[in-house]
């Protein structure tokens, strides 16, 4: 996955870290669905994600405006996935929003 092209800043950012559980149980096909979805929702900017071995990941995604990032949590077909991660895919997972107030880097990004 490419880094995500974000504006200068300001923006915001929704990190989502989590465990799975074992097995698909249809997580990796909910998670190209709600790429997706989250793609079409007004104010979104890109997305980052990485999980290791273990099951351990975080997924970045940015939005314009905190509005935007609500926008998403109140999406009907992303509720009914944070529902299935609850009870299927997430042994635990912690979400937190934060201002991008710089940003830099080189290379790749």
């Amino acid at each position: 996955m490419p880094f995500a092209k974000t504006p200068e800043p300001p923006y915001y950012a929704a990190i989502f870290t989590s465990q799975r559980t074992e097995g698909d149980k249809g997580y990796g096909h909910m998670a190209e669905r709600m790429e997706e979805l989250a793609g079409g929702q007004p104010g979104y900017l890109g997305i980052e994600s990485a999980r290791n071995a273990e099951g351990f990941g975080i997924t970045v995604s940015y939005w314009a405006s905190e509005e935007a990032i609500a926008r998403w949590k109140a999406n009907l077909e992303h509720g009914k996935a944070q529902k299935a991660g609850k009870r299927s895919w997430y042994a635990g997972y912690s979400i937190r929003i934060a201002k991008v107030e710089r940003a830099y880097g080189s290379g790749a990004a």
